[in-house]
């Protein structure tokens, strides 16, 4: 999955989101979780984009890193919501799901980074070895 289709489906799921999230009914409890919700959903999409103007590899995998946090903060708030909306449950669920993808999606990102930067790194001590 290229940039540009990780952007989009980022910012669909916040969108997604804060759609359903109109929709849940006002209570204290609901309010709470839906609060946090909107803002580590809609959080996802931003910090991938600046993940994407990153000025380093060690910059982009801490950014990501953040994506992967507030993908896991985001499911872990689906849950909790479904446990209080039964009649949403089924839209909860989907959502969780792209969430989980999406966090598959980083987690992988993050990991071929590091291998790519280990590798590099070795290549240029090699490099170095050999100019010696």
């Amino acid at each position: 999955m290229d940039k540009t289709e990780l952007k989009k489906r980022s910012k669909q799921l916040a969108v997604n989101t804060g759609w359903l999230c109109l929709k849940i009914p006002y209570n204290p409890v609901n309010k709470e979780y839906v609060s946090q919700l909107v803002r580590c959903s809609s959080s996802v999409g931003a910090n991938y984009r600046a993940a994407c103007r990153a000025k380093s590899k060690p910059d982009f995998i801490n950014k990501l890193r953040i994506v992967e946090e507030e993908l896991d903060e985001s499911m872990y708030f689906f849950e909790l919501l479904a446990e209080f909306n039964q009649e949403f449950k089924t839209e909860l669920r989907n959502l969780y799901k792209e969430a989980n993808e999406l966090l598959s999606i980083i987690i992988a990102s993050i990991n071929t980074t590091i291998r790519n930067t280990e590798a590099e790194k070795q290549k240029e001590k090699l490099s170095k070895h050999l100019k010696s």
